[in-house]
């Protein structure tokens, strides 16, 4: 008899790409990874991965077996939503990918007490600044700053008036000076950081003759956008951050604006890759980050 677990621990390890990555989303080991995927091909009498010393892939008949076991495991879910919709509640696993310093920094608070309020809720986070691939991952939203390059994805607004602000640290600024203009960056340190595989050098500007480009340089750079603000804090150079990554700082004088009112815009919005995905969770969670947004924000 196939095992729910096994076919859940088989979906995962295809996306993870390994067992031991699996192993680490499941709170698992790899060898038990192993074991259960191991358990599925005797009971589908197949192999559904080819595995060298190095890598694995799926075989064949696992992307054949991969929409299933999907399909599977989003029907199991669905009927236990569905009963605690019935009963006013909201209830299953809700899979996030958030950024790195906004995740970190404002969201996992937040995600507590949204957790608490519905207990029967089960968190899966996923904290990067890589934008995580909505349809080929098992992933139920994303949190993403800027407009959306893909026009098939759902997008729900949190946020839609954010800008980025241009700032550093009071010791930064009384041992460099404070840039007047944003051309006056290329005689600044800017601390840059790393979307996707491209470096943000490039940072634009909305003046009343419209949006004008900087190309900045600086000598560090990270992929991790909270990294780069606490360089900016330490005093190491400028950053170029959301808004909403530095409120505190700036309200505890940590951070100075130094360009008010010019940032470039950087809408959030809670993202899924298509309108099936926007469970009560979802909409219950979309409505709560308004809500603490808003009173971050004032």
């Amino acid at each position: 008899m196939i095992r729910l677990d096994d076919v859940q621990i088989f979906v995962h390890t295809a996306d993870a790409g390994s067992f031991s990555a699996a192993a680490r989303l499941l709170d698992s080991t790899p060898a038990m990874a192993s074991n259960a995927v191991q358990r599925l091909e005797r009971e589908l009498g197949t192999r559904l991965f080819v595995r060298s010393t190095r890598s694995m892939r799926l075989s064949d008949d696992g992307e054949r077996y991969l929409p299933h076991a999907r399909a599977m495991l989003q029907s199991l879910a669905g009927g236990a939503q569905a009963l605690a919709e019935a009963r006013g509640e909201i209830a299953g696993p809700l899979r996030l990918s958030v950024p790195s310093d906004l995740g970190r920094n404002v969201l996992l608070p937040w995600l507590d007490a949204f957790q608490a309020n519905h207990p029967a809720v089960s968190l899966q986070l996923r904290i990067s600044d890589r934008a995580a691939d909505l349809r080929r991952h098992p992933i139920d939203a994303a949190i993403r700053y800027g407009t959306l390059d893909d026009s098939g994805l759902v997008a729900q607004s949190l946020v839609p008036d954010n800008r980025r602000v241009l700032c550093a640290s009071p010791d930064y600024i009384a041992r460099h000076g404070a840039p007047r203009q944003p051309d006056d960056l290329r005689e600044h340190n800017c601390l840059c950081f790393v979307w996707g595989e491209q470096i943000h050098d490039r940072w634009v500007f909305d003046l009343p003759r419209g949006p004008h480009a900087v190309k900045v340089a600086g000598n560090r750079i990270s992929d991790d956008a909270e990294v780069t603000r606490r360089w900016g804090l330490a005093g190491h150079g400028i950053v170029y951050k959301s808004h909403i990554d530095v409120v505190a700082d700036l309200a505890a004088g940590r951070l100075v604006d130094l360009m008010p009112g010019i940032g470039e815009r950087a809408p959030l919005n809670l993202v899924s890759a298509h309108r099936s995905q926007l469970t009560p969770a979802v909409q219950r969670l979309r409505d709560f980050l308004r809500v603490r947004l808003g009173e971050l924000l004032g």
